[in-house]
């Protein structure tokens, strides 16, 4: 990775002074700290990647091709070099190379510790430790562009499936997240603090949505409606219902409500016998946010798309050496 330093000489001053309003918070002073904390806001900040353009994460559009998803790891010895080369952009001479490598351990475990801590709520504890490793993933699809307040969460250790779940920030299972940024309309861009296990992708929960399943079968999909316990409201167990339209002209894709409630009718625990308000309707239309679970939950863990499956000097033999490349 080159670092030009004629754009960081001219910009660092900058960018420092505009820094002040979105330094990471900390909890002392600078007195006893390697860097200065606006300094150090900036430098978390570039080893998140902020800034780098695109085309320095994903070389060629085939990369990342429409509805597809990337998962990376990030190689900490880029970043650190990252930062050292935006750091010597201050050394003069000799004696100041001198100083910053032997302060940049200090520095690297400073910012080790501010990563974690980038997303942090104001007012909530710091967290303690600092990162070890970084992975993520890209993702291109529609779905960025039409929910632009995509739920992102990713677990260490595979947690247990069900449909209301939200998981809160302390759950123990969850890993942190670094950044969460859209680069593009319809490009995601997310770093986790570690190696997940599971990740889940989900619909924002903001809005209520009422609707019904669509089954595809062969050539066409068909409308089907899981019943619901009005008590419990959690799912029967029974077969799903076709849902009915009405077959009057001019009134294709409208539902049959009359027959779709002599259907529920059938199932007490539905509530239906006695007919159906507007409100016991909304309790067996209402659809949870769509996610989307990356890792089987079974057996297979999603900590292996991280393993390299081309060793480098393999990879450089068959290229350069015996590939006849360049």
């Amino acid at each position: 990775m080159r670092v030009d330093t004629e754009v960081l000489v001219n910009e660092l001053p900058l960018v420092l002074e505009q820094m002040q309003s979105v330094a990471v918070e900390v909890t002392d002073d600078d007195t006893d700290s390697a860097v200065p904390q606006e300094l150090r806001s900036w430098l978390v900040r570039l080893r998140l990647l902020e800034g780098v353009p695109f085309a320095n994460l994903v070389a060629d559009t085939e990369l990342l091709p429409p509805e597809s998803i990337r998962w990376f790891y990030l190689d900490r010895r880029w970043t650190d070099a990252l930062v050292q080369g935006a750091l010597s952009v201050g050394t003069v001479n000799s004696d100041d190379r001198t100083h910053l490598a032997a302060q940049y351990p200090a520095i690297r475990d400073e910012l080790d510790q501010e990563e974690r801590n980038y997303r942090r709520q104001p007012g909530t504890p710091r967290f303690g430790g600092k990162v070890e490793a970084v992975s993520g993933f890209i993702l291109r699809s529609q779905a960025v562009s039409g929910w632009p307040g995509l739920h992102v969460r990713a677990f260490s250790v595979d947690p247990a499936e069900s449909d209301d779940a939200s998981y809160p920030d302390d759950d123990p299972r969850r890993m942190r997240l670094l950044r969460l940024e859209r680069l593009a309309p319809a490009v995601l861009f997310c770093m986790f603090d570690g190696i997940p296990q599971v990740v889940h992708v989900e619909e924002p929960r903001q809005g209520v949505q009422f609707g019904f399943d669509m089954t595809a079968t062969g050539a066409t999909s068909r409308a089907q409606l899981q019943p619901r316990n009005r008590n419990t409201f959690k799912d029967l167990p029974v077969a799903p219902l076709d849902v009915p339209f009405r077959a009057t002209a001019g009134a294709t894709g409208v539902v049959d409500i009359q027959a779709l409630e002599r259907l529920l009718k059938a199932m007490p625990d539905t509530g239906a016998g006695d007919g159906l308000d507007a409100a016991e309707y909304a309790l067996q239309l209402i659809r949870f946010p769509y996610r989307q679970v990356f890792g089987d939950p079974e057996d297979v863990s999603i900590g292996s798309v991280f393993t390299a499956t081309l060793n480098y000097v393999t990879y450089v033999e068959a290229t350069f050496t015996t590939g006849g490349g360049p």
